[in-house]
């Protein structure tokens, strides 16, 4: 769906309904495994591009995520506890979706400019409306 802003006609509860499905969506799709495993991902290509050994730093102490739970409270601590990894994936890190077939690429552009063009095309109307209203 695409959303002008500058189209007053969307009223509270279209607005409240896309904040539901963007909730709905982060609840549901957007699982810390996913985030893990995309994080892992990422960090070991870019390792893979550093040309330095790390190494610890004299004096430094150690500091696990359980340490960060125990002072949290609330929602704070709930959502800490399920971003806890519990043990190694099942999966392959990071399996990512193939790349798009030109066709489908076009197909997908496509879609989109013609999405835009009908939200346009509606403020259009909508302010032609409001002029012959006046």
């Amino acid at each position: 769906m695409v959303l002008s802003l500058s189209n007053p006609s969307w009223t509270n509860w279209q607005a409240q309904a896309i904040g539901k499905a963007a909730s709905d969506f982060i609840h549901e799709d957007l699982k810390m495994d996913y985030m893990y495993d995309y994080m892992f991902h990422l960090l070991s290509e870019y390792a893979n591009l550093l040309k330095f050994e790390p190494k610890i730093p004299e004096g430094a102490v150690e500091f696990c995520s359980e340490t960060m739970v125990s002072n949290a409270e609330g929602l704070e601590k709930k959502f800490m506890m399920e971003s806890l990894v519990k043990g190694p994936s099942i999966t392959n890190p990071c399996t990512l979706p193939p790349p798009y077939e030109p066709h489908a690429l076009a197909a997908f552009l496509n879609r989109k400019t013609n999405s835009i063009k009908q939200v346009e095309e509606w403020e259009r109307r909508y302010w032609e409306n409001l002029d012959k209203k006046q």
